[in-house]
């Protein structure tokens, strides 16, 4: 099924639209979010960096142009328009916090939820945690944290998207992912996206790439199991 020419229009308005608003999406990253976690002592213990960026206007159109055509196959009405897009969107505004090892993770949102109830954000989806692995599943349930399967791509990443705090909404996800896991996500990112690559050698060499970042993981977290008794 392809896109008519008037769904093509109306996608191209609300890019626009968002390129019209940039300047301010830019201005809630910058200026309401990043400072809230980047100058948290009590979180920076448990990280290793920060990324954040406002997504491509391209992509952006991709994955309208992929949500209306879901709508269409479904028989479904196009819900996103002007009025709604900054919420309807969580990932425009996206901050990545990387980490070493996975006990860190019980810490980390601790911390964040802390920092997102003194911000006054609004935690209006999650956390849960995208993952295929069935010992990291149990361990997220163990800390409270809602688990979702990452499908094929077979990743492991906790997702939280939070409201703004100001008059007109805005909101940013947030996800938390280790050093190795961030290895996969930019590898997957240049080969699978916006669009999806065909070749399947490429699949399933993502694939092979996701188990190999999990196991990597794993070692990291049992070095540092090994490490803290070493010190006891």
């Amino acid at each position: 099924m392809k896109l008519k020419k008037q769904d093509e229009l109306i996608i191209a308005g609300l890019v626009e639209h968002y390129k019209d608003n940039q300047l301010t999406l830019n201005t809630f990253l910058l200026e309401q979010i990043r400072p809230v976690l980047v100058n948290s002592a009590s979180l920076s213990k448990h990280v290793h960096s920060f990324k954040w960026r406002l997504k491509d206007p391209e992509h952006l159109r991709e994955k309208l142009r992929r949500k209306m055509l879901e709508a269409k196959i479904n028989k479904r009405k196009f819900k996103i328009t002007k009025d709604n897009i900054f919420i309807k969107i969580n990932d425009l505004v996206g901050i990545r916090i990387l980490h070493l090892h996975t006990q860190q993770m019980k810490a980390i949102d601790l911390c964040l939820r802390e920092l997102f109830q003194e911000g006054r954000f609004t935690i209006i989806e999650g956390p849960f945690a995208r993952t295929w692995d069935d010992e990291t599943k149990a361990f997220f349930s163990g800390i409270g944290i809602k688990t979702r399967e990452s499908g094929p791509s077979m990743y492991t990443s906790v997702h939280y998207v939070i409201d703004s705090n100001s008059r007109t909404r805005f909101t940013a996800e947030i996800q938390v992912r280790t050093l190795a896991e961030e290895l996969w996500g930019e590898v997957a990112h240049v080969i699978d996206y916006p669009q999806p690559c065909h070749s399947l050698a490429c699949k399933e060499q993502i694939r092979v790439l996701a188990r190999v970042a999990s196991s990597c993981t794993r070692l990291v977290d049992s070095i540092f199991r090994t490490y803290e008794d070493f010190k006891s």
